[in-house]
Parts: structure tokens; sequence; C-alpha cells
């Protein structure tokens, strides 16, 4: 079992749920989160470098058995790309693949892959 991370542009979300669905990956938790990476570029105010403020992006959560990881991972990709070329753009945005220890669905008590 995995849980796999993608932060990517709020914009995007819409075209990311419906390329996870259409991959038959249907349970997903969103939220909204703030951050900045590579696309953070430093400006001059008042003849001082200030930071500008955090970009609002969306953080999305999958929990899935090992076999979707890659079918989870390549629709997120084929989503939230910037059709760019073949590069895509800075601020495309993250994929976090962590070990999954343990998954319990409350309602049965249920625990691991079948949890899920």
């Amino acid at each position: 079992m995995k849980l796999v991370t993608a932060i990517i542009r709020a914009y995007q979300l819409d075209q990311v749920r419906e390329g996870l669905i259409q991959a038959g990956i249907t349970r997903i938790t969103v939220s909204r989160v703030s951050g900045h990476g590579n696309q953070v570029s430093k400006e001059v105010y008042r003849g001082k470098e200030v930071i500008p403020n955090l970009t609002p992006k969306m953080r999305v959560e999958i929990a899935v058995n090992d076999e979707f990881v890659e079918t989870t991972i390549e629709a997120i990709i084929r989503a939230a790309k910037s059709h760019n070329g073949n590069q895509g753009e800075v601020g495309d945005g993250k994929i976090f693949v962590t070990p999954l220890e343990q998954c319990i669905r409350i309602r049965t008590e249920e625990r691991g892959s079948s949890a899920i």
C-alpha cells in the first residue's frame, strides 16, 4: 500500500480528478494549501529584496494498493502537466509516494489493502 500525494495548481484540480476517474481511481482527498518552489523569484521593493507571497495550490492524497501506484502517477502527470512541449512548465507540481503502513476502515474495522 502507498500514499500518493500530489501538489498541483488549483485550476487543474478538475482535470486531475477526471483523469483519475478515467484511470479507475475514484477515492481521493483534497486540501487547499499554499507554498512556493522553483517558480518563486525574488523581487526588489523599495531597494530591498523580498520574496512574493505563497502560491495557492491543491494537495491531492490517494491511498492505493501497490498495483495502482503507476496508474495513479501517470494519470496525475497527464492531467497536471502543462502542454508546453514535452517538458511542461515550472510550477506544474510534485508527486510524492510514501509507504502506507496501515489502512483501517472504521465502519467495518477491515485492515490492509481491502480497507482501501
